[in-house]
């Protein structure tokens, strides 16, 4: 095995809408969750973060580090990678 850096570009392959999300996330719904496609071949599934109307298959990507979730009393803050549409 060798390291290999991903560029964090790619494009959507497939998505869905999430209406009824499970309860951490039910502050974002809807959201889009989606199988991206990076331009060096992996498929990977993430949150996309747009407007679901804005979403189309074959849409332009990127990597962006987002806050996911909060836990419990103490307010304990998730972070992770989701996508955001590429400005053109």
């Amino acid at each position: 095995m060798e390291e290999y850096k991903l560029s964090g570009r790619g494009k959507v392959y497939t998505y869905s809408v999430v209406h009824v999300p499970p309860k951490e996330f039910e502050r974002m719904a809807p959201y889009v969750i989606a199988i991206v496609e990076l331009e060096e071949g992996p498929r990977i599934t993430a949150q996309i973060d747009c407007k679901p109307e804005e979403v189309y298959i074959g849409m332009p990507v990127e990597v962006v580090f987002r806050r996911i979730k909060e836990d419990g009393e103490d307010g304990i803050i998730h972070y992770g990678y989701k996508f955001k549409p590429v400005d053109h």
